[in-house]
């Protein structure tokens, strides 16, 4: 069987399907509190103040490992993992749906505590899909997998973040979130279809559900290079993570109108990351995940550069076709490099985890990788205010280094 031969095969089995519904099921929850939500409460002539502060709801993605040990231990009717993203899917679908019913201007209370329900509920969501993934993925899969599901969940980013928002100006908001809902049908079916992975044992007791992962992790990798590991998979996403964090404000304090964002920067940052992803995911199927975490981590480096280049230009006074041009190819470069970086970065976590503690540390992982999403960009206004916008992208490119140069540790080039 030739190379081609093999990548068709390998992009068209059961196990990529799956992977489809579990990366759009996972991604259209976040989707909706990052870009609905605040729409929404804008057109309802919601203060900004209170907007921000719906920021905080997301939390629950950073800490979901303290309820993680769970979900190993405790199963559902339909099974340790269908059942607890079924359950979960069902209740997103709820909530969402009624979230819609309620005017922001009265009711914002209610709102918010619906909105950390879908929160904390999309947050369970994502460690039993997670640790499903992980499970049904053979190693040689890995990087195609998890490329695939990256990708699913950003394309879910166009239905709250585009479809949702369209339908809102033709109808009332408790129709629009109703049909929003609606998308996380695949999931709820995804559960009902598929069947239910195999693993050797299981936790016996919620004791050994919370102890064990971190045991289990720590015996097999050894203390330093657990903490090598953990510390890596902090650092390695940090740079384009923050260079990212205010990209709009970027666009605009140098010249480019909001049309020329919607035009131009979302579909320039969209479709590059979805076709990086899953080129990505290709690659690794001949490479490794050793090798693309090092090719990809220089081309998610170099390509920071392109907004040092963009802000070295100052403010432009007449934005014309070139400096359209610019941005384009700044953002596609950009989030190019982000879509390759981030198939095999969440390839290498995968890999690194127990199939017995799937749910525990694959929760672990991606919660600690959520950190800089979540705090350390909370400081970027900070830095630019500081720096500048030239000096801030020098910074990103800088902070970069340090996750490429732990590689030689966690994940040797010529050792898979």
């Amino acid at each position: 069987m030739d190379n081609k031969t093999s990548y068709w095969k390998a992009l068209f089995s059961k196990n990529m399907l799956i992977c489809v519904c579990t990366g759009f099921a996972s991604g259209l929850p976040l989707m909706l509190l990052v870009s609905l939500m605040p729409a929404w409460l804008r057109s309802e002539n919601v203060d900004l103040a209170t907007i921000g502060f719906f920021a905080l709801i997301q939390f629950p993605y950073t800490w979901k490992f303290l309820w993680s040990p769970f979900l190993d231990r405790f199963v559902l009717p339909l099974g340790r993992r269908r059942g607890w993203i079924f359950l979960t899917q069902t209740l997103l679908l709820i909530l969402i749906g009624v979230l819609g019913s309620f005017n922001p201007q009265e009711h914002i209370k209610i709102i918010a505590t619906i909105s950390a329900g879908i929160a904390f509920l999309s947050a369970t969501a994502d460690i039993a899909i997670d640790a499903y993934r992980r499970e049904i993925l053979s190693d040689a899969e890995l990087g195609l997998g998890n490329a695939i599901h990256v990708n699913a969940y950003r394309v879910a980013s166009l239905v709250p973040g585009s479809l949702s928002l369209i339908l809102a100006d033709f109808m009332a908001w408790s129709s629009v979130f109703w049909i929003t809902a609606a998308f996380m049908l695949p999931g709820m079916l995804m559960a009902l279809c598929v069947s239910e992975p195999t693993v050797k044992s299981v936790p016996k007791t919620l004791k050994s559900a919370v102890v064990e992962p971190f045991k289990e992790f720590i015996e097999r990798s050894g203390v330093q290079r657990a903490l090598l590991i953990l510390l890596f998979i902090f650092l390695y996403k940090v740079g384009d993570s923050l260079a990212t964090a205010l990209a709009t404000p970027f666009y605009l304090d140098i010249g480019f109108s909001k049309t020329d964002i919607g035009l131009i920067a979302k579909h320039s940052a969209l479709w590059p990351s979805v076709f990086g992803a899953m080129f990505g995911g290709l690659i690794m199927v001949k490479i490794g995940i050793n090798r693309a975490l090092w090719f990809f981590g220089v081309v998610q480096l170099v390509t920071i550069l392109g907004y040092v280049w963009l802000a070295s230009f100052g403010h432009f006074d007449n934005v014309g076709l070139y400096e359209r041009i610019y941005l384009a190819i700044v953002i596609s470069a950009e989030y190019l490099g982000v879509g390759l970086g981030t198939a095999a970065f969440v390839a290498f976590i995968a890999r690194e985890t127990n199939p017995i503690y799937t749910a525990t540390q694959m929760a672990l992982f991606t919660s600690l990788s959520a950190v800089p999403r979540t705090f350390v960009n909370a400081s970027a206004g900070i830095i630019v205010e500081n720096l500048g916008w030239m000096n801030f992208f020098i910074f990103c490119t800088i902070l970069a280094v340090p996750g490429m140069l732990l590689l030689i540790k966690v994940a040797p080039f010529k050792q898979e």
